[in-house]
C-alpha cells in the first residue's frame, strides 16, 4: 500500500484477517523514526499528510491505530531538522514566510485527521509532546501504554502554548480549568493521570498496547461504516454547534438520512436473524 523503501518515516499497513474477519478493515499508521522518537521533520510531516491522504481513498478502510515506532509516540517538532530558520539563504523567504509554511504544514494534520471519515485511536507509547500531543488529540480515541507521556511542550522553549489546535481540543476533552494549568506550566502528565483526568480511555502495559487498540478497532468495525462516519462528524460537529436544540437539529436529520441505507436494513435483519451482519456501505 504504501512506499518501503529505507526512506519511509510513515507507514500504513493492513493488518490480516486471520485471528478476526474484522481485522480486514483496520488499518496501522506508524510513525517510524525511533532514533529522533519520531519527532516531526519534514518528511514525516509530508510522508504522514501523504498516507491520510490515502486512507481517504481507502475504501475498505473502517478504522486506522495511529501510532510510533520505538520508545515514543511523538516527540514533537525535530528542531534540530525543522526549524523555521534552517537552511536559511539571502535569495529564498524570508524566516516568517519559511515559519507560516512549515507551521501550516504541521497545524493542517490536525484537521485531516479530524476530516478522515473513518475513526482513528491513538495508541500512544511513550512521549506524546508538543505536536505529538496534537496528533493524539486530533484522535478519536486515546489509549496509552504504561510509559505514555504528554506534555505541551511549545511554552516550554519559549513559544506560546497555544499552537497546533491545542488550545482548542484541550479543553474540550479535560475541561478548561485543568487544560489552562497544563498549556501554561508545560509539565509532564504521566499515563496515570491522564486516565483520570479524561485524557485517554484507559492505560493499558505497553506489551498489550497495540492489541487494546485492536480491540477497540474490531468493536468500531462491527458497526456499519456510514453508521460510523455520521456518528464521527456529528460528535465533532456537536463540540462547534451554539445551543442543544441546533445539535437536535443536527441529529435528527443525521438520523433519517441513515436510516435511508441498505446497511441499516442489514443491521436489523441481522440483529432479528442472530447473525453478524454483511455491511456494503450502501
Amino acid at each position: 500500500m504504501s512506499d518501503t523503501s529505507p526512506t519511509t518515516v510513515v507507514r500504513l499497513e493492513r493488518l490480516a484477517a486471520d485471528d478476526d474477519p474484522l481485522d480486514a478493515g483496520v488499518r496501522v499508521l506508524t510513525l517510524d523514526r525511533p532514533e529522533r522518537l519520531n519527532a516531526m521533520d519534514g518528511a514525516l510531516i509530508d510522508q504522514l499528510h501523504e498516507r491520510i491522504a490515502e486512507l481517504r481513498t481507502d475504501e475498505g478502510a473502517r478504522v486506522v491505530i495511529l501510532t510510533g515506532a520505538g520508545r515514543g509516540f511523538c516527540a514533537g517538532l525535530d528542531l534540530f531538522d525543522a526549524s523555521p530558520t534552517a537552511s536559511a539563504s539571502p535569495e529564498g523567504r524570508g524566516p516568517v514566510q519559511r515559519g507560516m509554511d512549515l507551521q501550516q504544514r504541521i497545524a493542517t494534520l490536525v484537521p485531516a485527521l479530524r476530516g478522515l471519515r473513518i475513526p482513528v485511536i491513538a495508541a500512544v507509547n511513550g512521549p506524546a509532546a508538543g505536536g505529538g500531543l496534537a496528533l493524539a488529540l486530533a484522535s478519536d480515541v486515546r489509549i496509552a501504554g504504561g510509559s505514555a507521556r504528554f506534555n505541551v511542550a511549545f511554552v516550554r522553549i519559549g513559544l506560546s502554548g497555544c499552537d497546533i489546535g491545542v488550545s482548542w481540543l484541550l479543553p474540550r476533552l479535560i475541561g478548561a480549568s485543568r487544560a489552562w494549568e497544563l498549556m501554561l506550566t508545560g509539565r509532564l502528565v504521566d499515563a496515570e493521570e491522564a486516565d483520570r483526568i479524561g485524557l485517554v480511555t484507559r492505560v493499558v502495559p505497553d506489551e498489550e498496547l497495540l492489541e487494546s487498540a485492536v480491540q477497540t478497532a474490531r468493536l468500531i468495525a462491527a458497526n456499519s461504516p456510514t453508521g460510523v462516519w455520521m456518528t464521527k462528524e456529528v460528535a465533532w460537529s456537536q463540540l462547534e454547534v451554539g445551543s442543544l436544540q441546533a445539535g437536535i437539529d443536527l441529529e435528527n436529520r443525521t438520523q433519517i438520512m441513515t436510516s435511508f441505507t441498505e446497511d441499516m436494513a442489514e443491521a436489523a435483519t441481522a440483529f432479528i436473524q442472530k447473525r453478524p451482519p454483511q455491511f456494503r456501505n450502501r
